[in-house]
C-alpha cells in the first residue's frame, strides 16, 4: 500500500494567525520527506477558511525547493477558473523546478460561491472542464498547438515549457459521481476518489470504475487509484472520535454546507450516500460520517482497518487527511511503519 497526505491549510475559527497555519503545514511536510509517504496532495480551495490554499502550484514550487524526494499532488487543480493555457505553463514549471515529482490531479470543482465569483456557468462546467483538460494535455504533448473547440481557440501557439516528465506527469481525474467515473474510464484516466464517500460507497464505485475501465479495452492493474479518507487517532477510542467528531462538524460548518456541494443531483451515485442524506439532522449526519468515512480508533485499531480496507476496497493507495496534527503524528510513528 502506498500512503499519500491530501494535504489542507484549514483556519478553523482564525483562532491562529494565518501564517501559522502555513508554518504548520510545512513542518508536517518536512516529516512526510523524511518518512515513508509517497506523495503530498495539495487541495485548492477559494474564499474558505475550509482550506485557505487558493494556488497549489504556488504552494508546490515552495515545498519543491525544501523537499528532494517527496512528490508533489495536484489534489486537485481546478482548469475551469484557469485559462488553460496558463494552466499548462504553470503545471509544467512546477514539473521542471521540483526535477520531475509533480502528480497532477484534475477536479470539476463544485462551490457554487467559487463558480459565481469566477464567472463560470455550471450548466456548461462537464464539457468546459473536459476540453480544458485535453487543452492542457496537448499543449505538453505537442510541438505547438492548434486546436479548435466549443470552449477554446488557439492556432499555432508554443507553450513552454514541456513537462519534464515524459510525456507528461502521470494524470488523475477526480471523479465522485458514477457518471464521472464511467467518463474517465472510458478515456483511460486514472481517478482520485472521494474523502466524503463511505467506505461501502468507496468500495462499490472501485468496482464500477474497473468494469468501465475493461469495457473501454483499458486495464486497472498497474494504477495507483488513491482514495481520500479522513482519520483521527487517539490513545483512545474516545479521544479518536472527539477528534473525528470536532472535524466532521467544522466540515459540516464551512464546507459540506448543503447535500449537493458533494453530490450534484443531476449526478447518479452510489445508493446509501452517507453524507449526503437529505433526510438527515446535522447531529444524525456528523454521526453518520464519524461512523462511515473517518478512520478512526487508536493506531492498534487504524491498523486492523486500513488491512481489511485494503483486502475489501481493495485499498492500495491511501490518501489521508489527518483530522488533527497528533492524529498525523501518531499514523506516521505507529500506522505507516506497519505496511512499509
Amino acid at each position: 500500500m502506498k500512503f499519500g497526505v491530501l494535504q489542507f491549510f484549514s483556519w478553523p475559527g482564525r483562532r491562529v494567525p494565518l501564517p501559522q497555519v502555513y508554518e504548520r503545514a510545512w513542518q508536517r511536510i518536512d516529516i512526510m520527506e523524511h518518512s515513508g509517504y509517497d506523495a503530498v496532495w495539495l487541495a485548492e480551495h477559494h474564499f474558505s477558511t475550509y482550506s485557505v490554499c487558493p494556488s497549489i502550484h504556488m504552494m508546490g514550487a515552495h515545498i519543491a525547493a525544501r523537499t528532494t524526494r517527496l512528490r508533489i499532488g495536484m489534489g486537485v487543480s481546478l482548469p475551469l477558473f484557469y485559462h488553460p493555457l496558463r494552466l499548462a505553463e504553470e503545471v509544467a514549471l512546477l514539473d521542471v523546478i521540483s526535477g520531475g515529482r509533480v502528480n497532477w490531479g484534475a477536479g470539476r470543482g463544485f462551490d457554487a460561491k467559487e463558480y459565481a465569483t469566477f464567472g463560470i456557468a455550471r450548466d456548461d462546467s462537464y464539457p468546459q472542464f473536459r476540453e480544458h483538460l485535453d487543452v492542457v494535455l496537448k499543449a505538453w504533448t505537442e510541438e505547438r498547438l492548434t486546436y479548435h473547440g466549443e470552449y477554446c481557440d488557439y492556432d499555432d501557439v508554443e507553450v513552454l515549457p514541456k513537462p519534464l516528465q515524459e510525456p507528461h506527469p502521470p494524470v488523475w481525474v477526480a471523479a465522485s459521481s458514477l457518471d464521472a467515473i464511467a467518463w474517465s474510464a472510458a478515456k483511460g484516466f486514472s481517478i482520485l476518489m472521494d474523502p466524503h464517500a463511505s467506505h461501502e460507497e468507496l468500495g462499490a464505485k472501485r468496482t464500477f470504475y474497473a468494469q468501465a475501465l475493461k469495457k473501454a479495452g483499458y486495464c486497472a492493474r498497474g494504477r495507483d487509484i488513491p482514495m481520500a479518507r479522513n482519520i483521527a487517532l487517539g490513545r483512545t477510542e474516545e479521544e479518536a472520535e472527539a477528534t473525528a467528531r470536532r472535524g466532521a462538524e467544522f466540515m459540516f460548518g464551512s464546507y459540506l454546507r448543503k447535500p449537493d456541494a458533494v453530490r450534484p443531483a443531476q449526478q447518479k451515485t452510489i445508493p446509501g450516500a452517507a453524507v449526503a442524506a437529505a433526510d438527515a439532522s446535522p447531529q444524525e449526519r456528523v454521526d453518520r460520517y464519524v461512523n462511515e468515512v473517518v478512520i478512526c480508533g487508536t493506531p492498534e485499531q487504524v491498523i486492523d482497518e486500513l488491512q481489511r480496507l485494503e483486502e475489501t476496497l481493495p485499498l492500495d493507495y491511501l490518501l489521508c487527511t489527518p483530522l488533527s496534527h497528533s492524529s498525523f503524528m501518531l499514523f506516521t510513528e505507529e500506522v505507516l511503519p506497519a505496511f512499509l
